[in-house]
């Protein structure tokens, strides 16, 4: 008997190898033995408005258009075969993989987006390169688009290839890290990937100028006392989520460290030294003030990142 789908993911596919290729993530964190349900998703390009509209004035234009549409179509289906045989090929079951094409209708990050939001899929994963320099302009290009777009799913950013399983969460005092958790949880319950639960202390002067702290510098030893009780409420939640969701406790480590004033950097520099190949992070934080940090440590991360996923939920 075929197991049964629990888990929900979309996978737009560009036609690229390096998006077929990063199929292979699938693989190594999910296993052979997964209960996952893939849906590749295949936006059609589709010609100017103004062809389209010439084709009700002449005949011999309409036929033509007629042809490239249907070879656009044949095209996605061939594409979509070839990422759909490259995931039976890994250990997926017929079942458990669906291949889906829909002409662009406003963009395609907002059509993927809203495909993704309205079947309430749990993640939406794109590559984030292309074939060549131009394809990783434009892929880049609507991948940050879908991380902006998809506000209902969680949205996995990958290069082609990651080799390593450990995930690391990036944790703050935030309800939105909190629901990073619980995803992280949920989508890894019943594999036997490593997680770090990381939480970095945040340096004053990023709120208060350095020269201004030079007159009372016990306030740097205060803030970091106060800011790690403050933390270790949620440190502890996230654990006891994660043993909730099935995730074995010898799979789990904390780690607290004093952050070196730029989250982004702590994040991708913990993530080496704990053998992580995802980084996990909250797309909103506690203020205003709060998700525009949040928003800054994705940026960057994603602006340099190589051989890891990101997974921004």
């Amino acid at each position: 008997m075929a197991p049964k789908v629990k888990k929900k993911i979309v996978v737009p596919i560009d036609g690229s190898e390096n998006g077929i290729k990063s199929l292979d993530y699938l693989r190594l964190m999910f296993g052979a033995d997964h209960h996952m349900g893939v849906t590749l998703l295949y936006i059609l390009p589709t010609l100017p408005p103004i062809l389209t509209d010439e084709k009700k004035k002449d005949k011999a234009i309409a036929q033509k258009l007629k042809v490239v549409e249907e070879k656009n179509v044949k095209m996605a289906e061939d594409i979509l075969l070839k990422a759909k045989n490259s995931l039976l090929d890994k250990g997926f079951k017929e079942n458990q993989v669906k291949t889906v094409y829909r002409k662009k209708q406003i963009g395609i990050a907002r059509d993927i987006c809203s495909w993704a939001d309205g079947k309430r899929v749990d993640a939406v994963m794109i590559s984030t390169r292309g074939r060549t320099r131009l394809q990783e302009y434009l892929i880049g290009e609507v991948s940050r688009r879908v991380m902006e777009y998809c506000p209902e799913s969680p949205t996995w950013m990958l290069e082609p290839v990651v080799k390593k399983k450990g995930v690391l969460i990036g944790l703050d005092s935030s309800k939105g890290a909190l629901r990073a958790v619980d995803h992280a949880g949920f989508m890894l319950s019943g594999t036997d990937c490593p997680i770090t639960l990381f939480h970095t202390k945040g340096k004053l002067k990023s709120f208060v100028p350095a020269e201004i702290l030079k007159e009372a510098p016990e306030l740097e030893a205060l803030w970091k006392e106060v800011e790690g009780d403050q933390a270790s409420p949620f440190i502890e939640k996230a654990k006891e989520m994660l043993l909730t969701a099935g995730i074995e406790d010898s799979r789990i480590s904390v780690k607290i460290l004093d952050g070196s004033g730029s989250a982004a950097n702590d994040l991708k520099k913990a993530a080496k030294r704990y053998d992580c190949g995802t980084i996990v992070l909250g797309r909103r934080g506690l203020t205003g003030v709060k998700e525009l940090i949040m928003g800054s440590v994705s940026r960057k991360i994603l602006e340099n990142f190589s051989g890891m996923a990101v997974w921004i939920v």
